[in-house]
This record gives C-alpha cells, sequence and structure tokens, in this order.
C-alpha cells in the first residue's frame, strides 16, 4: 500500500522559512515525478513544485519560483520542499503525491497525480 506522510508544517511570520518533508513507503511502482501541491480554503489545488524522480529535473509556479526548493533523497525515500521568504498567500494545507506516467501535460497538472499524503498546514501571518 502507497503512503505518503508530510510533516514540518507550522506557523511562521512573514519573510520567515519551513521545510517540508513527505516521507513514502509501499510503493509498486517508480513514479516518474514527485511533488508537493496547495490548496487554500476555498480554492482549487495547485502545483507548486516538482521533480522529475530519474533525471531530477525540477518545475516550479510561477509564484514561488527564487523561494522554494524541491529536493529528494532517494536513500531515506523522503521528498522535501524548502521554503523561504514566506508570504501571507502561501499560506494553505501542503500535500506530496506521486504521478506514475510521463505525458506532454505539464509536469505539475494535479489531475495526473495518482498517490496523496494526507497533508500539513502552513500558516504565515503578515
Amino acid at each position: 500500500q502507497v503512503q505518503l506522510v508530510e510533516s514540518g508544517g507550522g506557523s511562521v511570520q512573514a519573510g520567515g522559512s519551513l521545510r517540508l518533508s513527505c516521507t513514502v513507503s509501499g510503493f509498486f511502482y517508480s513514479p516518474n515525478y514527485m511533488g508537493w501541491f496547495r490548496q487554500a480554503p476555498g480554492k482549487e489545488r495547485e502545483g507548486v513544485a516538482v521533480i522529475r524522480t530519474g533525471a531530477g529535473s525540477t518545475y516550479y509556479a510561477d509564484s514561488v519560483k527564487g523561494r522554494f526548493t524541491i529536493s529528494q533523497d532517494n536513500a531515506k525515500k523522503t521528498l522535501y520542499l524548502q521554503m523561504n521568504s514566506l508570504k501571507p498567500e502561501d499560506t494553505a494545507m501542503y500535500y506530496c503525491a506521486t504521478r506514475r506516467i510521463r505525458d506532454s501535460s505539464s509536469p505539475l497538472e494535479v489531475s495526473r497525480y495518482n498517490d496523496w499524503g494526507r497533508g500539513t498546514q502552513v500558516t504565515v501571518a503578515s
């Protein structure tokens, strides 16, 4: 059974930093992509940062470029999201997810992801 467990969320002041972690287990497939997504109240879930697991290529939403960094530690089976210069608009539930298939759609496309964690809350105060 595939399991993804996020941690590292919390409350910070604007300009602060957080590092999210996602530990994965139980995979019966090798995901092409792993990524971080977020959903704020009343808004749709959106892609934040994705890494192509084999090549290591990374993809970011424009709103987080230059502030967030995604990385993976294969030995620890953990995905990370370093978030710096946080803004109040970054407040959301953050989820990690995996995607089996690589196709022509954007790596950040939410609907293409197969397995999801339960999320960790990030709150940024102004």
